[in-house]
């Protein structure tokens, strides 16, 4: 969980360097948790705390979550600006996933060293 909080704590708004695939997809993961929890718990207590407090988690992890997305594109040796596919409806999701799902590019490329996954020191 380290790391997790690493990534909120030093690199909130990081949009430079390269991010692995398994850091990526457990940030993702972590996140949906945290949703789930979230509405599951206070969604007990009220459906509108519930609602409130998802959009603000969600408000406040949007950074975050951009600079994984595009730091992840960066470590298959493609733009951060792909990201703008999120637009597209459906398809524009569905091949940002095939495209995070991507292995890296092995040893450095044009955005920086190779990450080291899981180590609260990636680039």
């Amino acid at each position: 969980m380290d790391w997790y909080l690493d990534i909120l704590k030093n690199h909130y708004v990081d949009f430079e360097g390269r991010v692995g695939r398994r850091l990526f997809w457990m940030f993702v993961l972590v996140n949906i948790g945290i949703s789930i929890a979230i509405s599951l718990v206070i969604g007990i207590v009220s459906d509108g705390l519930a609602s409130a407090l998802s959009g603000l988690f969600s408000l406040a992890i949007l950074l975050p979550s951009i600079g994984m997305g595009i730091r992840r594109l960066h470590d298959t040796g493609k733009t951060g600006w792909l990201m703008l596919l999120a637009f597209i409806p459906l398809l524009g999701a569905i091949a940002l996933i095939v495209l995070y799902a991507l292995p890296g590019d092995p040893g450095p490329n044009e955005y920086g060293p190779e990450p080291h996954d899981m180590d609260a020191s990636f680039a």
